[in-house]
């Protein structure tokens, strides 16, 4: 009788002897449980009152719930809706829901109620998980909503309150009769744990699938020397929205590292920021640049340090050198810039301080810091022109930034065709450059480069050189119609005191940008439109003063 390995080395195959390995996003939870089960989980209640729980606890309560839903008849690759803030709760579900088999279905409730009930319908939610404090939300769009049965609030039997909702009970009634001990299934390790959609600035929003596999290779990637610069004994800030993107990863990448997490819940303004920030002794933080702005502003007008935080990861947009050299100046904080998308799950680059930057001196220090960084293991990048030319990664030439890798988006949720080229490269909307040392920067989203006269202009470092002028707390480029050039940038300002001082701020960027690249006109305004995921609604921007240079 041949042996198996005869048999396929005869036909040219070769395998090794290490064994299978299926494992997912269960095991990450049931690890936490077993070597970190005692450290602690910190969130904020909707009444401020701050609750401490711990991996343990979490690992527990997910298993009570992952039995619940299984009682209850949902089925593996079945999409569990959740309207939810960043609390211990939408911890378990995090491990609950995926663990049993079921999908993570995360829904951004600062979507407009129309984009809510799209992504609803299109999921094809049969339970949704909410805060009593979305309860309005969606008593005003359930009719439009038929697939849904039932709605779990997230609080307990006491503190429901009344409601409309189908079927609505509360989330410790409905795990009460669930099992602790309950044993994750086997599952795929392509099989679907988690559903995030974009944010549908044109069109409705796309989904994004998100396998237990690549959520895993995610979570391994942010926890690397060349990730997101944790350290064991961290306790972070997770300021990110758990609905954006699955929460950068983080529910994962704490429990697989057993590290601290520190959940606000609704207390995203400065004091209640730095009060979680001082009592937990927050080491690490992570969000968009709005709510840093707003803590940076909280922090200087009440003479209030950060000591214990060491650095800050920012995403979601791109970093001012004004806020780089602040958080450092001010506080002591590296600001590590990271860069992803929805699609990217979403971690594709990291800005690590290395020792070779931290020898130069500070102001080339921050001018590399707002650069998105390199890449992680995992990811590939390139850049190319118009014609699909690869082009050459010597930091001046720039183009559409592509990217393939095990945690990229291929196809979207439901559609019918690939979101990649024939060599699986994901065209991400970037307008980028990468340098000889592997650093990509965002030139400009493609839909907001300001194309004048023929040439490129970078609302991104334009938007930069403003807002380090200190009169300057916010600044937002766009480009508007002219009737020579086709567009000019207009620079919008909010300013960070009385002062309005047009002249000023001309002779501020004389020489730090391109001469032909001074805005037309420079308005002054009370605020900026920020869009569901923290981000500047240019697109509304441009509606709003399309015609200011024509008249």
């Amino acid at each position: 009788m041949v042996s198996l390995s005869t048999q396929l080395k005869k036909r040219g195959k070769f395998m090794s002897n290490m064994q299978s390995w299926k494992q997912n996003v269960g095991s990450i939870i049931n690890y936490a449980e077993r070597i970190f089960p005692e450290v602690e989980i910190v969130s904020r209640a909707l009444s401020g009152e701050i609750v401490k729980s711990n991996y343990g606890q979490v690992a527990k309560r997910a298993k009570k719930l992952g039995s619940s839903l299984e009682a209850y008849g949902i089925k593996h690759g079945q999409n569990v809706g959740s309207l939810a803030l960043n609390t211990y709760r939408n911890m378990e579900m995090y491990y609950g829901i995926s663990g049993m088999g079921a999908v993570m279905h995360t829904i951004n409730f600062r979507l407009h109620p129309e984009q809510v009930v799209y992504i609803i319908n299109h999921a094809e939610n049969r339970i949704i998980f909410l805060e009593t404090v979305f309860a309005p939300l969606l008593e005003a769009i359930q009719a439009n909503c038929p697939t849904v049965e039932k709605y779990v609030l997230l609080c307990s039997k006491e503190e429901m309150p009344e409601t409309t909702l189908k079927d609505a009970i509360s989330y410790e009634e409905f795990i009460d009769d669930g099992d602790e001990s309950y044993e994750w299934p086997e599952l795929e390790e392509d099989a679907p744990c988690g559903l995030c959609y974009t944010s549908g600035t044109t069109g409705n929003p796309k989904g994004v699938l998100y396998s237990h596999k690549s959520t895993l290779l995610h979570a391994w990637a942010g926890s690397s020397a060349n990730g997101l610069g944790l350290d064991k004994d961290d306790s972070i800030l997770m300021v990110v929205p758990m609905f954006h993107v699955m929460g950068w990863g983080l529910p994962y990448i704490g429990a697989m590292n057993g590290i601290k997490l520190v959940l606000p819940g609704m207390g995203m303004d400065g004091a209640a920021l730095v009060e979680l920030i001082e009592k937990e002794k927050v080491t690490l933080a992570f969000g968009v640049p709005t709510i840093w702005l707003g803590l940076l502003n909280y922090c200087k007008e009440n003479s209030i340090t950060l000591n214990t935080v060491k650095q800050t990861v920012i995403g979601g947009s791109a970093v001012p050198y004004a806020m780089i050299k602040q958080f450092d100046e001010e506080h002591g904080v590296n600001v590590v810039q990271g860069w992803g998308m929805t699609e990217t799950s979403p971690l594709a680059t990291a800005n690590i301080k290395t020792k070779e930057m931290e020898a130069l001196p500070k102001e080339e220090l921050y001018k590399l810091q707002t650069k998105q960084g390199k890449p992680v293991f995992g990811v590939e990048l390139k850049i190319i022109d118009d014609d699909g030319n690869k082009l050459p990664e010597d930091g001046e030439a720039y183009g559409k930034l592509m990217i393939r890798g095990p945690w990229i988006n291929k196809r979207y949720y439901k559609h019918d065709s690939d979101a990649v080229d024939k060599d699986g490269w994901f065209d991400t909307g970037d307008i980028s450059s990468i340098d000889p040392d592997g650093y990509m920067t965002i030139v400009d989203r493609a839909k907001d480069v300001i194309k004048s006269g023929g040439e490129w202009i970078s609302s991104v470092d334009l938007e930069n050189a403003a807002q380090s002028h200190p009169d300057v707390m916010q600044a937002c480029v766009i480009g508007v119609a002219h009737p020579k050039w086709d567009e000019r940038p207009v620079l919008l300002v909010v300013p960070a005191n009385e002062k309005k001082d047009k002249d000023s701020i001309y002779a501020f960027l004389e020489d730090k940008i391109a001469k032909w690249w001074k805005p037309d006109d420079i308005v002054f305004v009370e605020e900026l439109p920020i869009g569901a995921t923290g981000k500047v609604l240019k697109i509304e921007l441009r509606e709003k003063f399309k015609d200011h240079l024509m008249k």
